[in-house]
């Protein structure tokens, strides 16, 4: 149970931070409401010109934009605050302020995981979560028991890999201190907001096994929508199990590398 209480700790010292800067609330809040209109205004003005795209229509694209928001928000909410802290030329490796994390009795990979929380985030959650119950009652369909737990199973595979991929390019911290690697899968990331058969063959490929944030976002909208096969399932969860394994061990050999700021 240490780890839960760990993790309600960090929590709540978030929240003191974080409360302590309330304008911040109501930048965020504009931050996500136009988040919110750029991605539903780009899905209205393309159904508007054609009715389906790849068996994509106006509603189910709804639904691959909420989990979108939602994954996204997710990560802004916790993993994303502590593995950024790493990076970049202030960030902690580079200024050796990552002493104290390393020192910590606790895991190391856990600590640089969760110890920091935004949580200015649920907002853009509870929008996210707003805009995949908009698309269902649009779908007008009756969820069954079956679709909401391979919704919730690929939704939580899709971010295992959202983590393995921020905790591996954190890992890559260690060998090059200044350079922010994350920038270059947020501009990737947002192709997830678009179903995967809207793209080339060759895109489509790269985003399945190369950078594959379309098994982040695609494939939990299939399991809300009903359209999930078992191989894409099993795709799913297998690959959040090695990249999540391949990441822990990126991290750990990085970790040797770490010269602390007192050597």
């Amino acid at each position: 149970m240490r780890p839960f209480r760990l993790i309600a700790a960090f929590m709540r010292a978030s929240f003191q931070e974080e409360s302590a800067y309330r304008a911040n609330f109501f930048i965020s809040l504009l931050t996500s409401l136009l988040n919110l209109a750029t991605g539903v205004l780009g899905i209205v003005v393309l159904f508007g010109q054609i009715d389906t795209v790849q068996g994509w229509n106006l509603a189910s694209t709804l639904a691959l934009l909420g989990v979108y928001l939602t994954v996204s928000a997710l990560r802004q909410l916790f993993i994303g605050p502590s593995l950024d802290a790493l990076s970049g030329m202030d960030g902690e490796i580079w200024t050796g302020a990552f002493d104290f994390t390393v020192l910590r009795p606790v895991d190391t990979q856990f600590m640089a995981s969760f110890r920091k929380w935004r949580w200015f985030a649920s907002i853009d959650l509870l929008l996210g979560l707003g805009v995949l119950v908009t698309a269902v009652i649009q779908l007008g369909v009756t969820l069954s028991l079956g679709q909401v737990l391979a919704f919730l199973l690929t939704l939580f595979s899709g971010m295992l890999i959202l983590y393995a991929i921020l905790l591996a390019f954190a890992a890559l911290i260690f060998w090059s201190p200044g350079v922010l690697f994350t920038w270059v899968f947020d501009g990737i990331f947002q192709l997830g907001r678009y179903p995967l058969g809207m793209y080339p063959g060759w895109l489509k490929l790269i985003l399945t096994w190369v950078v594959p944030v379309g098994v982040i976002t695609t494939i939990p909208a299939q399991a809300l929508l009903g359209s999930l096969t078992l191989p894409s399932l099993l795709t799913s969860l297998g690959l959040a199990l090695v990249l999540v394994t391949a990441a822990s061990i990126l991290f750990r050999v990085g970790l040797k590398r770490y010269a602390s700021a007192s050597s």
